[in-house]
């Protein structure tokens, strides 16, 4: 190479390092976004919210049933037993 070419080069170089440093800049100047990443979709909590619930509410009724009530628990299920609180409650 001859001496024309390498003062190119490193004038090049020296370039190429300068624009690299103002890029550099320009991205530490703008404020950095906090990224939120989710775990579980919203889709996916939203179903999981669902089935919580559920399980909840059939746990209680087998502990207010069963244990409370002193009845089999799993009569909880039952359409009989169901049919036979809604009469109670109706007072037929």
């Amino acid at each position: 190479m001859s001496e024309k070419e390498l003062v190119q080069e490193a004038k090049t170089r020296e370039t190429v390092k300068a624009e690299k440093k103002k890029e550099k800049q320009k991205e530490e100047a703008k404020p950095k976004r906090w990224v939120r990443v989710r775990m579980l979709p919203i889709w996916l909590r939203i179903l999981l919210v669902i089935l919580l619930l559920a399980a909840s509410l059939s746990l209680g009724a087998i502990i207010g049933y069963g244990v409370i009530g002193d009845g089999n628990p799993t009569d909880v299920f039952k359409k009989e037993t169901w049919q036979h609180v809604v009469d109670i409650v109706k007072k037929k």
